[in-house]
């Protein structure tokens, strides 16, 4: 299974972190954005070639020591079909390293939209008696309000092509609890979600005990996110919020199992940008985003007995 995958990845490198890669073409190197203008002008072209030398760097320097990425859609979509092209190209880079990919876009529909995405983002296709391969991602964010409909076409493209799915379930931002907390008949909404993450991975657990459906659950809750842990032991978990919203490594600590394993931790903002944090010269950035990962990596592990 997909998540075999993962945690197999996370073994070894002895590192349960995602780098996220939400690239701000405002916030990346000048040299790389004034380059970029030089050869392009202002334009969506400039803007492609932006995240793909500030992506391309990121990866290099991350491949041997993070087990995955996390690009999130709509850093690209911003940038019409040149950013798209973009994210197209770091999931096909990072995989052709060996990193798993997670592709951070919350779809969530339902019958042939549901599927239409399904097979844009994880499977195949057709065209005629051909099929193709969209974007290819290894896992998918997703927003499952609308119910068992929404997950069911991704199920059957998880089954087929041993792909996986994170559903947003407990998430980090602030107002999260204004929906997500609310108690009905004894149990939270995102309880309830949980409960159909159990539900709907049932008969799919494979070598570590977890279905091809995960949940999102963030760190900035630590209590919460240890107790989900505990009330859905087949899921694995996607816990955002760790560095620059707030949780650290013992906030995080609770999404394990007894074997240090079952969740992966994502930092964007704190890898990609951490050559500010770090007093470097831009020209350092990614060898800055090795020394964070590294640092992430040693924090959390020292926290979590992974073996």
């Amino acid at each position: 299974m997909s998540f075999d995958r993962l945690i197999k990845k996370i073994i070894e490198t002895k590192n349960p972190s995602v780098a996220g890669l939400d690239p701000d073409i405002m916030q990346i190197p000048a040299f790389i954005r004034e380059s970029a203008i030089r050869e392009y002008g202002e334009t969506f072209e400039a803007a492609e070639q932006m995240l793909i030398v500030f992506n391309t760097a990121l990866i290099d320097a991350l491949y041997d020591i993070v087990p995955a990425i996390k690009p999130q859609a709509a850093f690209y979509e911003m940038y019409g079909w040149h950013g798209v092209r973009a994210l197209k190209y770091t999931i096909d880079y990072a995989k052709s390293l060996g990193m798993f990919v997670i592709t951070d876009a919350k779809r969530g529909d339902i019958g042939s939209t549901m599927d239409a995405y399904a097979k844009g983002h994880l499977g195949t296709t057709k065209i005629g008696r051909s099929e193709h391969t969209a974007f290819g991602a290894d896992a998918l964010t997703v927003n499952a309000y609308l119910g068992s409909d929404a997950i069911a076409p991704l199920s059957e493209i998880c089954k087929a092509q041993d792909k996986g799915v994170f559903v947003l379930c407990k998430t980090s931002n602030k107002s999260s609890g204004e929906l997500q907390d609310i108690d009905v008949s004894g149990r939270t909404i995102y309880e309830t979600m949980g409960d159909l993450c159990e539900t709907w991975g049932e008969g799919t657990d494979s070598e570590y005990g977890y279905s091809h459906i995960g949940a999102v659950v963030g760190a900035t809750y630590p209590q919460q996110l240890s107790d989900m842990r505990k009330r859905l032991p087949h899921t694995f978990f996607l816990v955002p919020g760790y560095g620059a919203q707030g949780g650290g490594a013992a906030d995080v600590a609770g999404g394990f199992d007894e074997n240090g394993l079952g969740a992966i931790v994502n930092s964007s903002r704190g890898i990609m940008y951490a050559y500010k944090k770090q007093g470097r010269p831009e020209e350092e950035f990614a060898q800055a985003a090795r020394a964070e990962a590294i640092r992430m990596r040693d924090e959390i592990t020292s926290m979590i007995g992974l073996k």
